[in-house]
C-alpha cells in the first residue's frame, strides 16, 4: 500500500503572563466572584520572566533542543534545574516573548478590531521585522498604521468595549467588539480568536522556516484548534484554515477546521493523511493555534503550593502530510485507531479501543510498537493540582493491557513503561499535548534508525460540551518507509494483463463454432 508520509513539524511556545491574569478563565471567574481574592492578589509574584520560560527543561523539549530521552534525566523539580545556555530557537520551533506577539496579534487582523498605543506599536514594529521567521510578512505593514493614544485605549476598556492588552504591568493596547450586540463577535471573543490565529500563523511560518515546504505548494489546510469563530447566526462556522494560509502566504491551498476538543489533532491528522494518500491533494498542512481560556488554569494550586505558575505559554504547531516521498516516515493508514460511540468510556475500554483493537485488526502486537505519544502533558503542571502523572498513567495502562492480553510478562510491567513512554513536556493547552508533541522527534528518530515506529494517540472529553457524556480518541502509526513507492493509478503491467484477459473473453463470445 503507498501509504502518505510526515514530511515535518513545527512547534511554537508563546509566553503570556499577562494573559493569564486577564484572560484565562481561573482568573476571570474569580474575579467575578471574589475580585478581592488572596489568590488574585498572589499570583502577579508567581508569574516567571520570559528568560525562565526559554530555560525551562519542557519548554526546550517542546520546541526540540531536548530530546525527551534527556528530559528523563533532568532531576525534577525541572523549574529549579534551568538550562543555562538554553536559546528561543529551537530544532522544530520557536518561543516567543508577549511584546512581539501583541504585534503579531495586530498584524493577522483583518477587520481593525485592534489598537496599540503609539509607543509600544512602533517598538515592537522593529522588532517583528527584523524577526527571521515572521519578519517578511507582508501584514507587518499595520503596524505603520493607526497607533493609539493610551488615553483612547482605556475609555475603550473602562466602556466594555474592547479587550485589554498588557505588557511589563501596563496597558499597551486592546481588541475592540467586532459587533454591537453579537455574543459571538464580542471583545473576549475576538480577542481568543485573534491569538489563536496569530498563534497558529507563527506556527506555520515555522513550518516553513524550518523545512523545504513552500506556501504556494500547500494544498490543504486543516486547523484543529479549540476555538470556535462565527456570528450568531452560525457560531462555529469557521474558517481558522483559509484565514491563517491567507497571512501565510498558501494562495493555492484551501481548507476547512476539525474539531473534537483534545482528539481534534488527532483525527485531523487521519484526515489528512486519507486525503494524501487518495491523491486529493499532495501537500496537506495540519496546523492549531493555542487557547488563552487555558492559561494559569492550575495556577491555584501552583500559587498555594509556592510555585511558579507554569501555565504562561500559548502552544502551537504545524505538520506536513505528503504523497509517498520513498524516504520520510509513512502513517499506517491500515492502522487506525478509534473510539466507537459503542466502545465503553472506562479508561480500559478507551484504550483498548484506540490501541489494542487497530493493532489486532493488522496483526501487530504492542510489543511490536517501539513507543507510544499519549497525553503528553508535563506533570509538573498537573501532579500539584490533583490530576496526577497522565502520561504515565496511561502508559501504565498500556502496559498492563499488554500484559493481559500475554504481548508483555507481569514481571515485566514497569520495564516497559520505561520503555514504550517519555515523561510528558507539553503545555496544558487542551488540543496540543494530545499526542502531537512527539510527532516531530518520531519522524527523525525513525530516519536516524533508533525507532521503527511510534503510535501517536489523541483523546478528547466530549462530555464537556453538554450535549454527550461519551469521550473520544484516535490514534495511528508513524512507521519506517521500505523505500518502496507504488505509481499513482493501476499498476501498468497489471493494466496490460487485465486489456489482454478481456480482450480474450471478447473474442471468445464472439467465436462461431
Amino acid at each position: 500500500m503507498n501509504f502518505p508520509v510526515v514530511k515535518g513539524a513545527s512547534y511554537a511556545l508563546i509566553h503570556a503572563p499577562h494573559m493569564v491574569i486577564h484572560q484565562g478563565t481561573t482568573q476571570t471567574s474569580e474575579r467575578r466572584k471574589n475580585p478581592e481574592s488572596e489568590h488574585l492578589k498572589k499570583l502577579p509574584e508567581h508569574l516567571r520572566s520570559f528568560e525562565d520560560v526559554v530555560k525551562y527543561p519542557p519548554n526546550q523539549t517542546y520546541i526540540g533542543n531536548i530530546l525527551p530521552a534527556e528530559l528523563k534525566e533532568i532531576p525534577r523539580p525541572w523549574y529549579e534545574n534551568p538550562i543555562q545556555d538554553a536559546k528561543r530557537e529551537g530544532k522544530y520551533g520557536e518561543i516567543m516573548p508577549e511584546d512581539e506577539f501583541l504585534g503579531l496579534i495586530k498584524a493577522v487582523d483583518s477587520f481593525e478590531l485592534v489598537l496599540l498605543e503609539e509607543n509600544f506599536q512602533a517598538a515592537v514594529k522593529e522588532k517583528l521585522l527584523a524577526h527571521p521567521v515572521v519578519g517578511d510578512l507582508k501584514e507587518l505593514a499595520k503596524l505603520d498604521k493607526n497607533p493609539a493614544k493610551l488615553e483612547d485605549i482605556q475609555k475603550l476598556v473602562d466602556g466594555h468595549l474592547a479587550e485589554p492588552m498588557y505588557f511589563e504591568g501596563k496597558l499597551v493596547g486592546c481588541v475592540k467588539k467586532a459587533h454591537e450586540f453579537d455574543q459571538a463577535l464580542t471583545e473576549h471573543v475576538m480577542f481568543e480568536n485573534l491569538v489563536s490565529k496569530a498563534s497558529a500563523v507563527f506556527s506555520l511560518k515555522l513550518l516553513f522556516a524550518k523545512t523545504d515546504l513552500k506556501p504556494e505548494d500547500v494544498d490543504y489546510i486543516i486547523e484543529c484548534s479549540e476555538e470556535a469563530c462565527g456570528d450568531m447566526n452560525q457560531r462555529g462556522g469557521g474558517n481558522f484554515a483559509k484565514a491563517i494560509g491567507e497571512v501565510c502566504g498558501c494562495i493555492n491551498a484551501t481548507g476547512s477546521d476539525t474539531r473534537s476538543f483534545c482528539a481534534g489533532p488527532a483525527h485531523a491528522l487521519v484526515e489528512a493523511a486519507a486525503l494524501t494518500q487518495a491523491g486529493i491533494y499532495k501537500n496537506v498542512v495540519v496546523v492549531a493555534g493555542g487557547s488563552t481560556a487555558k492559561l494559569g488554569m492550575n495556577s491555584r494550586d501552583h500559587v498555594a503550593k509556592g510555585m511558579p505558575a507554569l501555565e504562561d505559554v500559548i502552544g502551537g504547531f504545524a505538520v506536513h502530510i505528503s504523497e509517498n516521498d520513498g524516504v520520510s516516515p509513512v502513517i499506517r493508514t491500515d492502522i487506525v485507531g478509534r473510539h466507537k460511540i459503542g466502545s465503553g468510556a472506562s479508561p480500559q475500554a478507551v484504550m483498548q479501543a484506540i490501541v489494542t483493537d487497530p493493532l489486532d485488526h493488522a496483526g501487530v502486537k504492542l510489543s511490536e510498537i517501539d513507543c507510544f505519544s499519549v497525553e503528553m502533558q508535563n506533570p509538573e503542571i498537573t501532579v500539584p493540582a490533583g490530576a496526577g502523572d497522565v502520561p504515565t498513567a496511561n502508559y501504565k495502562m498500556i502496559a498492563a493491557l499488554g500484559v493481559k492480553r500475554g504481548d508483555f510478562e507481569k514481571s515485566q510491567l514497569n520495564n516497559v513503561v520505561e520503555k514504550i513512554g517519555m515523561p510528558g513536556f507539553a503545555p496544558t493547552q487542551g488540543h496540543i499535548p494530545s499526542g502531537v508533541p512527539f510527532i516531530g522527534f518520531a519522524r527523525d528518530l525513525i530516519l536516524e534508525g533508533k525507532l521503527n515506529n511510534a503510535m501517536i494517540i489523541g483523546k478528547g472529553s466530549l462530555f464537556l460540551g453538554r450535549l454527550t457524556n461519551l469521550f473520544d480518541g484516535v490514534s495511528f502509526v508513524m512507521e519506517k518507509n521500505s523505500g518502496k513507492v507504488e505509481e499513482a493509478g493501476f499498476d501498468k503491467e497489471e493494466v496490460r494483463k487485465m486489456v489482454a484477459e478481456a480482450m480474450r473473453n471478447f473474442a471468445s463470445a464472439l467465436k462461431v463454432d
